[in-house]
């Protein structure tokens, strides 16, 4: 049996999706962030010396980061699913470049607009509170806001030539990146300059296995 250390409102969100989609049979330990720092309970060190999440248990392995847990899940467990195209298949290269992608590229400048902005509304002396949100404002609008942009163009190109990020089929790569594409609707919102994102978010939101994904790992809210 497949344990999923899930934490709430986390990456973990898409392997108990992915999960779904495949069928493979699993378990949820769900772990609750700290109200006040947002960050995992240190529970989940004994389980991987990091704390973070995703982290699956599977025959005794324990695997971490979300991009190696999918293509870990999809060659051990789902197989037949189509979700990874064969090494044959052009669309094979290009639902690995968006695994990798997700995170490695995806991710960083949503993080930092996430921090900026906390540090813009974060508890300190009054004296120093218009210091801290001039430099958060100028970070955010001469480098962070530019990256998150030139991002989300990327995703809407992608999405606007097939529908889905690796071409014409659903595949692990919208798994991947529903989570940036969640995160900057969540914390930027989605324009009229982004239509294919939205209709993205419409259409995954509407598969039973995301559903299933949420009944199973509770309320998934980035916004907090």
């Amino acid at each position: 049996m497949i344990t999923v250390h899930h934490l709430e409102n986390s990456r973990s969100q898409r392997v108990l999706w992915l999960l779904e989609e495949i069928g493979a049979p699993y378990e949820v330990t769900r772990y609750e962030r700290d109200p006040e720092t947002m960050l995992a309970p240190d529970a989940l060190k004994q389980v991987h010396p990091l704390g973070k999440s995703p982290v699956i248990e599977d025959n005794g392995r324990v695997v971490a980061e979300t991009g190696l847990i999918v293509e870990y899940l999809l060659a051990r467990h789902g197989g037949a699913s189509g979700l990874l195209p064969p090494a044959d298949d052009p669309a094979h290269w290009d639902v690995r470049y968006w695994l990798h992608y997700a995170e490695g590229s995806a991710m960083p400048p949503l993080l930092l607009k996430l921090v900026f902005n906390r540090v813009k509304s974060a508890d300190m002396p009054f004296f120093a509170k218009p210091v801290a949100k001039g430099i958060a404002d100028n970070v955010l609008s001469s480098f962070v806001n530019p990256q998150v942009k030139t991002h989300m163009d990327h995703w809407e190109a992608a999405l606007a030539k097939g529908g889905w990020f690796a071409g014409g089929r659903f595949t692990a790569a919208d798994i991947m990146m529903s989570f940036p594409v969640e995160g900057a609707a969540a914390r930027g919102g989605l324009g009229p300059d982004y239509p294919a994102l939205k209709d993205f978010l419409e259409r995954i939101h509407d598969r039973p296995a995301y559903r299933a994904a949420l009944e199973k790992g509770g309320p998934f809210d980035l916004l907090r």
